[in-house]
């Protein structure tokens, strides 16, 4: 039991123990395991459906391609990370970049011999700051533009400049941390591109690429509410299984079952509800303020963020976005930045970051917290910041 796990289970028992002496009324706590019941089955599917497709060997297969196109050059690598994990989270949104470029860049760090913590907080930051642009891009971003009445297009071209501004800081910020040679565990500048592997078993390595590209094509789709997302994860994961059955019964073990983020999203969705019954939206109200200006803007965006942090994302967005007056729209999409680029300094800042966590668990990959704790903060306020200002600058 790591300090993770204990922080589950406590938040488990805590969300247990509301209903139970009925701070939370029974009623309450079905309705709101039935609302996350398609997001638990999402969970459940795109985590087995990932750890197949990594054992048929296809993540490693991309990794050696992208450590081949950076040809021993770390900045020409750190690139090659920043732009594959930007452009995904912008279109396939940022629980698939968690989900499923996470493995491929712990896997080129094992190709390429190099440290994983600089290709880990690469994903995690950018599923997290790449999110701004598209509605695709983040749940948030949905019932934003449904607030603001922004179809996509218009959506992006009021979002273009703060997503660039949160990229420009993200990339600053990810090499001095992370990716300078002080930092990445590499004294020398260059590292050996890995070898061509053989594939161990085309067929699983077939199924398990098409049941990825499958998921993939429901959400290019268009398929964006949790049920929906959660049968395409479903059914992907199901092709998977199948073909290790035939293949490899051996690797169906019980391990694949995420057990400890599904305990982690219960307990969650059991204590906010209390939570909003006894004074969240109240305090988030007082935190946002009614100020439509600059000072409201950044205000709104501090708060969504700080929020986001000690809760979630999505429910502080939307205690955030009840507190926000109608007619006020600059202050709306403030706390849209805020609750997009602020959750990067605890564990469940936001659903991307749990299922961060959870790959870097099963791949043995190290985080310090006080580094990752510290660095975050230093991204959620300067990345707040600059892409409010862009946002205000270009309004």
């Amino acid at each position: 039991m790591g300090v993770l796990d204990w922080i589950r289970f406590g938040l488990l028992g805590l969300g247990l123990l509301f209903v139970a002496t009925g701070l939370l009324p029974r009623a309450e706590a079905e309705a709101s395991i039935g609302r996350i019941a398609p997001l638990l089955l999402f969970l459940f599917s795109v985590i087995v459906l990932a750890e197949l497709t990594k054992e048929a060997g296809v993540f490693d297969a991309i990794a050696q391609r992208l450590a081949r196109w950076g040809r021993g050059d770390y900045f020409a690598l750190f690139l090659l990370c920043v732009a594959f994990a930007s452009v995904n989270t912008v279109f396939l949104n940022l629980d698939t970049t968690a989900v499923l470029l996470t493995p491929v860049l712990l896997a080129l760090a094992v190709r390429a011999r190099i440290a994983a913590l600089p290709l880990a907080m690469t994903t995690v930051w950018l599923a997290n700051t790449a999110s701004l642009l598209l509605p695709v891009s983040n749940l948030t971003n949905l019932l934003a533009a449904r607030r603001v009445a922004l179809e996509t297009p218009a959506f992006a071209e009021r979002m273009w400049a703060p997503q660039l501004a949160a990229l420009a800081v993200t990339m600053v910020l990810l090499w001095v941390f992370y990716w300078r040679r002080s930092m990445r565990g590499a004294d020398a500048d260059r590292y050996e591109p890995p070898e061509p592997e053989p594939v161990r078993d085309r067929v699983l390595f077939g199924a398990t690429g098409m049941a990825c590209l499958l998921f993939i094509a429901a959400i290019l789709a268009g398929v964006h509410t949790g049920i929906q997302l959660g049968i395409a994860a479903t059914v992907a994961a199901v092709v998977a299984v199948i073909a290790f059955a035939v293949r490899d019964r051996g690797s169906l073990r019980p391990s694949l079952i995420p057990w400890q983020l599904m305990v982690f999203v219960t307990g969650l969705f059991l204590v906010v509800p209390t939570l909003e019954r006894y004074g969240l939206d109240e305090v988030m109200r007082a935190l946002v303020g009614t100020d439509d200006g600059v000072a409201g803007a950044m205000r709104a965006a501090f708060a969504g963020g700080g929020l986001s942090n000690l809760l979630n994302n999505l429910p502080a967005y939307v205690a955030g976005e009840s507190a926000v007056p109608k007619e006020n729209r600059d202050q709306l999409l403030p706390l849209l930045i805020g609750t997009n680029v602020g959750p990067v300094i605890t564990p469940w800042g936001s659903l991307a970051t749990l299922l961060w966590f959870e790959w870097c668990r099963r791949w043995d990959v190290r985080v310090p917290m006080r580094k990752f704790v510290l660095t975050g903060t230093a991204l959620a306020v300067l990345g707040c910041a600059a892409s409010v200002g862009a946002l205000l600058v270009t309004g």
